[in-house]
């Protein structure tokens, strides 16, 4: 699995679908060979043995499943719960634990990348199923209601809050997880929000009804960075790399497996606030000590599963160590002032809370680096309005005078870290070099809610959201056309310098930009949610009677009523990388990768007896033709 460069959350949204858990969990089975298991020809017998690292004559005999958990992008602002179990079992029914300690998660933060959870020895076998275990008693969820947060409660779909929860993990027949002695395999496993929440905002709290269930992969479809975070426990200058003591999220104890992290010359390093690159980092961090926390971002490789760091931070630089951090996008400046929304407060205890807006104060010796640009000599004249960024400071409550807003925290002896950030919009147009579009969302948050006020050199100069000047330098830019969706990674250009106002590292154009569709039938379902079923594709009845408040499909920043299309929707299966399909009911999930065993299975379950409640899909739309290639399908029925 190779993810891409940039941690890259998608777009806002509106909160028409709105979403449930879209957890990636990638069991990643890592082997100092390499090599993948789904090359075995027979499953490997079941070893009954127990995988103590203390004990070398059993050790030795066990493979090693590395678990990692993401999120599929939505209208979630926070979804944190505790994760207390996720079991795998095998075909002969044993059960084997690979979450040794409870943990607390929130999902929305893992958008645009896979976070390492735990590295376990687990005996050979085929592991055909799985159980993650969730506690939604301290649970903190939001959704967006008009540009503002709202607390929300998860329910089942009568309506009772979520208490404890397990979900089931299933495998297809044909990817199962095999582990054997010396080899390796991939298994990832997915909550899609969009197919599994109902949300509804007009109460107070909101409420999410959830259908909860994982779809499970052996090989991903989608591709992310991954995050690894622990405390450091030894340094090899000589093959560069590091090894830690893995700890997820913002856990401060408990035993979760060791990774080695390896670095190239490239690697950025942050270690106490200090910057470095390649063994200059790996130096500052032994010089650190053996237990200095730290996050590594970057790849694993397909082949031999090693993991790469494009970005490492470590000791005080990472946000909750020493200081409080704020984590977010800046919607507004005035002054050393900056207003941060989406915001989640990392207190120095390494407790996480949703806060959603926090005014931030930034002085002449707050320290400002910048992803991916380690040796830049920045400011806090750098930071401007739409910028995600991680602020290391102090909480206070304390409150100026009136003409100054209420300092929630307090950076003026703290750092800004900028981070990528992720536009949605609309082309306008094109000439060499730039594009000016149309803004619709900054990383997943709606655009009328960023005041650009002061961006500009001058005030008629401010960014303008309906013509916002993306430079894209040597960027290609001939699929780019006129009322079409764009993406663009990179960053705001510095405050009170538009324009241009936006300086894009990474541009996808409308053939590329990815698009989600869904759609539901009602609490009975219909019998013929489709016109047509077979091995070119499902076309779907857009004038069905029975369709309820879900028929849309988000094409990048555009949100489409497919009950307002001239013709009905058609769903086609990608022709080239992986894909996933599968078909839920009340009781079981069957899953395939072969478009054709999903037609077969949809074709022969739709009886004229069973109704078809929801349908969620995910690829790229081509609004000319009406269609939307997927790597992804997925149906729910209502089998009698």
């Amino acid at each position: 699995m190779k993810a891409s460069n940039s941690a890259l959350p998608q777009a806002a949204g509106l909160t028409r679908f709105a979403l449930w858990m879209t957890m990636l969990i990638t069991l990643v089975i890592l082997s100092a060979c390499g090599g993948g298991a789904a090359t075995e020809s027979s499953n490997p017998p079941v070893v009954n043995l127990v995988c103590d690292p203390d004990d070398a004559t059993t050790f030795d005999e066990c493979g090693t499943v590395m678990v990692a958990l993401t999120d599929a992008d939505g209208d979630f602002l926070n979804y944190t719960v505790d994760v207390t179990s996720l079991t795998l079992e095998t075909a002969n029914g044993r059960i084997i634990e690979t979450l040794p300690n409870r943990t607390r998660i929130n999902f929305t933060d893992y958008v645009d990348l896979t976070e390492l959870v735990a590295i376990r020895a687990i005996p050979p076998a085929t592991y055909v199923s799985g159980t993650i275990s969730i506690d939604y008693t301290d649970a903190e969820v939001f959704v967006e209601a008009d540009g503002d947060s709202k607390a929300a409660v998860v329910t089942d779909l009568d309506g009772n809050a979520l208490t404890q929860t397990d979900l089931k993990i299933t495998l297809s027949n044909r990817d199962q997880l095999r582990i054997v002695r010396g080899r390796s395999a991939l298994l990832q496993l997915d909550f899609d929000l969009d197919a599994s929440h109902a949300v509804d905002i007009v109460p107070t709290p909101a409420t999410a009804a959830s259908e909860q269930f994982i779809v499970a992969e052996v090989s991903p479809v989608d591709e992310k960075d991954i995050r690894v975070r622990g405390p450091l426990a030894n340094v090899n200058e000589d093959d560069m790399s590091y090894t830690v003591a893995v700890r997820p999220f913002h856990d401060r104890d408990g035993d979760f497996g060791r990774m080695k992290v390896f670095v190239t010359d490239d690697t950025e390093f942050e270690v106490n606030e200090e910057v470095f690159a390649g063994i200059d980092g790996l130096r500052a961090l032994s010089a650190a000590g053996l237990g200095t926390a730290t996050i590594a971002q970057g790849t694993l490789t397909t082949g031999d599963r090693t993991f790469t760091a494009d970005i490492v931070l470590a000791g005080s630089s990472v946000p909750g160590v020493d200081q409080d951090a704020v984590h977010g996008n800046i919607i507004a400046r005035s002054g050393n002032f900056l207003t941060v929304r989406g915001a989640t407060i990392i207190s120095s205890d390494r407790v996480a809370h949703f806060h959603d807006d926090v005014v931030v104060e930034v002085g002449p010796d707050t320290k400002v680096f910048k992803d991916g640009d380690r040796f830049a000599d920045l400011d806090i004249g750098a930071i401007s309005v739409g910028q995600r960024v991680t602020i290391r400071g102090n909480k206070s409550q304390a409150e100026t005078d009136a003409a100054s807003p209420q300092i929630l925290f307090d950076a003026t002896e703290g750092a800004v870290r900028m981070h990528v950030t992720h536009l949605l919009g609309m082309v306008n147009t094109v000439t060499p070099g730039q594009a000016d579009i149309t803004l619709h969302g900054i990383d997943r948050r709606r655009v009328d809610i960023f005041d650009f006020a002061g961006t500009g050199v001058s005030p008629d100069m401010d960014a303008d959201p309906d013509n916002y000047e993306v430079a894209t330098g040597a960027l290609p830019l001939a699929n780019f056309a006129a009322g079409k969706p764009i993406a663009a990674w990179g960053f705001p250009s510095a405050f009170g310098m538009a324009p241009p106002d936006f300086n894009g590292r990474t541009v996808i154009d409308y053939t590329n930009v990815r698009s989600a569709l869904g759609v539901g039938w009602g609490s009975s379902g219909t019998v013929a949610p489709f016109v047509r079923v077979d091995i070119d594709g499902l076309v779907l009845d857009n004038d069905n009677a029975d369709i309820d408040q879900r028929h849309h499909i988000k094409n990048g920043p555009l949100l489409i009523d497919l009950t307002e299309l001239t013709s009905d929707t058609s769903i086609v299966p990608r022709s080239d990388g992986r894909s996933l399909y599968y078909i839920k009911s009340q009781d079981s999930l069957r899953q395939y990768s072969d478009f054709g065993d999903f037609v077969n299975d949809l074709s022969l379950s739709l009886d004229g007896a069973t109704t078809a409640r929801s349908m969620h899909a995910r690829g790229m739309y081509d609004a000319d033709s009406n269609t939307l290639t997927a790597y992804k399908i997925g149906v729910y029925l209502l089998e009698p």
